[in-house]
């Protein structure tokens, strides 16, 4: 009888340690650097979050407007990144974007050496959103927008870059507040990537790419891409519990529900919910949000699946304006501090990440000539 644990997909298995968050503990369930992830949603804004994740403590006042600053003045892109984004197709998915705005970057500011890590990690905080919307522009109208938005916060930036004037202050904090959510959530993985690559020494920009190109997979992110595509489907809260019932029973696969790691809920799910209501109010138009209700309590219903971050992140997004495409690039724009973080922590105590395997492949046989294999 084999008694091995089952350990696919390393489930259950320590890869490590880690001092940035828990994730699905008991009694803590989601924190980053000990705090709870709920009160830092509610207090906290994305940048103090970030200082957090790199720092393991929230800054003063003078520490945050520091680092506000610097951020604020990494924003513009070199000519030739520019150039190399006006390249890109406009069919290109935009994850791929980010990742070829990533490398680029790497060879024209590159890692010297790891002494410059921060200055890495804060550079691609402030140039993502740049990156994206840079490309978004060009692509849809041809235009070439300037990356320096004049807005203190990411949030702020992004949605200005996005839509070409000030956010209103509901649409910033909502935005704010998503990318505190999606900011860290320990070995997921994408962060189990950055950490693989950089424990072979590779330089930050290569440690991120990785993990944008293992975020870019369905199974890891993109869930509210697919999230906005099936509740724009429905009329009503009515017609999108028959439809899902229909689905489930034709063994059809549901984006944005249940967990790897999460048992019972995701505890980001009740804050952007929440979020999405007051967004909808706002927008003049509940019926999106009524219609992810009626998804959610037919998924728990039927399978005990609970909605995770993803699933009401699509409506709040819509609420704000964001097209849909841009979802899962959102993610790259705020895991990002959750990434560097995993990245300096792994080279602060370094070993390089080499797992075992446990081989099911043929037992040992002899080399056959050409001239006599059947």
């Amino acid at each position: 009888m084999n008694t091995k644990k089952n350990t696919a997909g390393l489930r259950g298995v320590s890869a490590g340690e880690t001092s940035i968050s828990t994730v699905g503990k008991e009694s803590l369930g989601l924190s980053y650097r000990g705090y709870d992830i709920a009160e830092l949603a509610e207090r906290s804004t994305f940048e103090e979050v970030t200082w957090l994740l790199f720092e393991g403590r929230l800054p003063n006042a003078a520490e945050l407007a520091a680092f506000k600053s610097e951020l604020y003045a990494l924003r513009e892109l070199p000519s030739a990144l520019r150039q190399a984004l006006e390249l890109i197709p406009a069919g290109t998915h935009p994850m791929d974007v980010l990742r070829t705005g990533c490398s680029m970057l790497g060879t024209l500011e590159p890692e010297q050496d790891f002494t410059a890590q921060r200055q890495v990690a804060n550079r691609l905080i402030a140039a993502f959103p740049s990156m994206l919307l840079y490309w978004h522009h060009f692509v849809t109208d041809g235009r070439r927008i300037g990356t320096q938005s004049g807005a203190g916060s990411t949030a702020a930036h992004f949605l200005h870059l996005l839509r070409g004037d000030a956010p209103s202050e509901l649409h910033e904090r909502a935005m704010d507040v998503s990318l505190i959510l999606y900011a860290e959530h320990e070995f997921n993985a994408s962060t189990f990537a950055a950490r693989v690559c950089a424990a072979t020494l590779s330089d930050m920009y290569s440690a991120v790419g990785a993990a944008i190109g293992t975020l870019r997979g369905p199974l890891h992110g993109g869930a509210n891409e697919a999230a906005m595509a099936l509740i724009e489907r429905f009329e009503s809260p009515e017609a999108a519990t028959q439809a899902v019932e229909a689905m489930l029973a034709r063994k059809e696969k549901i984006m944005g529900f249940g967990h790897a790691v999460y048992r019972e809920s995701d505890p980001r799910n009740a804050v952007i919910k929440a979020w999405s209501k007051k967004l909808s109010a706002s927008y003049g138009d509940d019926l999106l949000f009524r219609v992810s209700e009626a998804i959610a309590e037919q998924m728990w219903r039927a399978k005990r699946l609970f909605p995770n971050l993803d699933f009401f992140s699509a409506s709040a997004y819509h609420f704000i304006g964001i097209p849909t495409p841009l979802f899962t690039p959102i993610f790259v724009c705020s895991r990002i501090a959750g990434w560097a973080a995993h990245i300096m922590e792994q080279r602060a105590d370094n070993r390089l990440i080499r797992p075992a395997a446990d081989y099911t492949g043929p037992e040992p046989r002899a080399h056959v000539a050409i001239g006599d294999r059947q």
